[in-house]
């Protein structure tokens, strides 16, 4: 059992580092090139909209209220955990805009 929690631990851990990486990549490709005062407003705005979103739509079935609020709060602190961690990179010389 300890073997299969750390496989289930590391496949967790895979999946938000993966995730994590290809919204930075997705996020840098669609804002830096306006510009960094741009591309702050954009997290921003992602930030809120995500954690406005997690709090007035996400529901989840068959659990407590309590769990539902621990669930929201947890959600919420990644999004602003993982999104603050996005900076602006000026884009090198030559590099293909989108």
């Amino acid at each position: 059992m300890p073997n299969e929690n750390h496989e289930l631990q590391a496949s967790t851990t895979a999946w938000q580092i993966a995730m994590q990486e290809i919204l930075r990549m997705v996020i840098r490709d669609l804002y830096q090139s306006q510009g960094e005062a741009v591309f702050k407003a954009h997290i921003k705005r992602i930030e809120e909209g995500a954690v406005d979103s997690i709090y007035s739509d996400l529901r989840l079935r068959g659990t407590s209220e309590w769990t539902e609020t621990l669930v929201k709060e947890k959600a919420t602190n990644v999004v602003t955990t993982l999104l603050t961690s996005f900076t602006f990179e000026q884009p090198s010389p030559g590099a293909r805009g989108v």
